[in-house]
């Protein structure tokens, strides 16, 4: 497991390009039959890519638990939230079977022991793109549909950011400890996934862009309101973003993404706005 320590922005005005990469984007998260993942000290976020295709892949699989987390299993003291950003697939958890089509959502609280992940198909496997936070306490393990998540519409193709805000993990949905998980679908024709800028100093938050067309990026905007770097992002890569730092994207086409908070509270609007003509 990749374990990557807090950077602080006061340093990040130093970097380079490549530094910046090193210390926030995430990538080559799906490689087979195998668990690919990124510790962050930023909140103690775990992200973690799966991509089964001819074994049932265990959530622990080429993890040193003990080392990792001092506890005697993934979720003893930690909650997770899964995406399937690809074909059809199944996670078993202590058991009981939920079958994971593209863009299902599977809540599991602290806890859980046994965490499988498995395609339908070998030769379109499934791709599950997860999360985890410290938890203090459990509630239900959850699949959630598209059809399930509460819907934000927002901007429009005059700013070029007309979207949809679709939150599977929130208080509106389903009880958790900390965490918050969503995706946004841009519209054809939109690029900005959230502008004006804000940060929330009270959550750290990931971002991870997928369905960006083949030979198109993302332009992910990060640092100080005043003090802007960004990260070219391809598709299916992540990037950390500490509370610090804002978190806005511009792509060369339409993309969907998913994003994940995490911290002190779970209030979605609780963030501080930075104006346009204020940033640098």
């Amino acid at each position: 497991m990749d374990i990557r320590y807090s950077a602080n922005q006061r340093d990040v005005k130093r970097y380079t390009t490549q530094e910046l990469r090193d210390e926030f984007l995430i990538q080559n998260l799906y490689q087979p039959d195998q668990i690919v993942a990124v510790y962050s000290h930023v909140d103690r976020m775990v992200t973690v890519g799966c991509m089964p295709v001819n074994e049932v892949v265990p959530i622990d699989k080429g993890i040193d638990v003990w080392a990792s987390f001092g506890t005697g299993y993934f979720l003893e003291r930690r909650e997770i939230g899964i995406f399937n950003i690809g074909a059809p697939g199944k996670i078993q958890v202590d058991g009981t079977v939920y079958p994971m089509g593209n863009k299902d959502c599977l809540y599991i609280t602290r806890g859980a022991k046994e965490v499988l992940f498995s395609s339908d198909s070998p030769e379109a496997p499934a791709r599950f793109y997860m999360v985890s936070a410290p938890a203090h306490c459990s509630y239900e393990t959850r699949l959630i549909k598209l059809a399930d998540a509460a819907k934000r519409p927002l901007g429009n193709m005059e700013t070029s950011n007309k979207r949809v805000i679709n939150q599977f993990i929130h208080p509106d949905v389903l009880p958790t400890c900390q965490l918050s998980m969503g995706m946004t679908v841009l519209e054809p024709g939109s690029v900005w996934n959230t502008m004006p800028a804000h940060t929330h100093e009270r959550r750290m938050e990931i971002y991870t862009y997928f369905d960006i067309p083949e030979g198109n990026a993302v332009f992910h905007m990060m640092g100080e309101g005043q003090e802007t770097r960004h990260i070219v992002m391809h598709n299916e890569e992540a990037v950390i973003s500490p509370s610090w730092s804002i978190h806005a994207g511009a792509g060369t086409s339409n993309y969907t993404f998913i994003w994940v908070m995490g911290g002190e509270n779970q209030a979605f609007d609780d963030m501080d706005n930075i104006d346009i003509p204020d940033l640098r």
